[in-house]
């Protein structure tokens, strides 16, 4: 777990020359903080990443605010009462080829 919380970034310790992490205060307090601040909020480690994905990628910030103020459209081409099914077989169409490429 500490490498994940290192690799995305919410605490870096300093290594020792032969590259084991060193933990002083400062990175324990961060450590404990995080902890307390997970256990208050009820938000996991990846939430967490990902708000710090969000802070330092201002593109990535911008995408996601035009998503929450977007609306979901109907295509022009298809019918009101298609609209379920064309959205269920897209679905399908993406699962199936996320699937090959695993």
């Amino acid at each position: 777990m500490l490498r994940y919380i290192e690799q995305v970034g919410l605490v870096e310790p300093a290594r020792s020359g032969s590259g084991y992490r060193l933990y002083g205060a400062p990175e324990l307090q961060r450590l404990r903080t995080l902890r307390e601040l997970l256990d208050s909020r009820d938000v996991g480690l990846g939430e967490m990443a990902f708000v710090r994905r969000m802070r330092d990628d201002a593109e990535l910030q911008a995408d996601v605010d035009t998503w929450f103020e977007s609306e979901a459209q109907r295509p022009a081409d298809v019918a009101p009462s298609d609209w379920l099914r064309f959205e269920q077989d897209k679905h399908e169409r993406l699962l199936a080829a996320a699937a090959q490429l695993i």
